[in-house]
């Protein structure tokens, strides 16, 4: 099915290109919220990054997986307009698709303020640290760490092989620690 939606794409079939979207729409605009930070910025780049798709989809090439090919589009979207902007912003206070906010993961403490209040810095020093990370080192953890892709899928979608995904994982985690244990030394 998907298969014959994808060659009347390739063909020029508007609304096949359109059935074929319904599928991954959600899982595009995931990886622009978690790349953008914001529910407006990633509406935006979501449908950017399908305009980009539907123009280029007579260049796929059917070995790869369609899913793949559209969520490098959306990075690579997404990371083109923070060069633009010359900012990296990251967010977890809007609520994505099923998943739920880092308040929710950490855990909801509505009876101790002081409890609260820690969280709310934890989140703010990560939000923070992560934010500090180069566009590749944060669009690997977030590929991996926040929407769980594999390695393998992580290395189709970046176009790069499993080992530097694994490297450059090692490496943001690394760098990440590094940033929060600067900010939790100046507090």
């Amino acid at each position: 099915m998907e298969s014959m939606l994808i060659e009347k794409s390739i063909q020029g079939d508007v609304a096949s290109f359109e059935k074929l979207i319904v599928k991954y729409n959600r899982y595009v605009y995931n990886i622009a919220f978690r790349m953008m930070g914001n529910e407006e910025d990633a509406k935006d780049m979501s449908q950017e990054a399908l305009i980009k798709a539907f123009r280029a989809i007579s260049q796929f090439k059917m070995e790869a997986n369609f899913s793949t090919w559209l969520y490098r589009i959306t990075i690579n979207t997404c990371k083109d307009e923070m060069r633009k902007r010359k900012e990296n912003v990251l967010s977890y206070d809007v609520e994505v698709a099923d998943e739920g906010t880092l308040k929710d993961i950490i855990g909801d403490d509505r009876g101790n303020p002081i409890l609260i209040y820690e969280k709310l810095e934890l989140k703010e020093s990560i939000e923070t640290a992560l934010n500090a990370l180069s566009e590749d080192n944060k669009s690997v953890i977030v590929l991996k760490d926040l929407l769980g892709y594999s390695y393998e899928e992580i290395g189709e979608i970046l176009q790069i092989p499993i080992g530097t995904v694994r490297s450059r994982l090692n490496r943001s985690r690394s760098a990440l620690k590094k940033i929060l244990q600067i900010q939790l030394a100046e507090n």
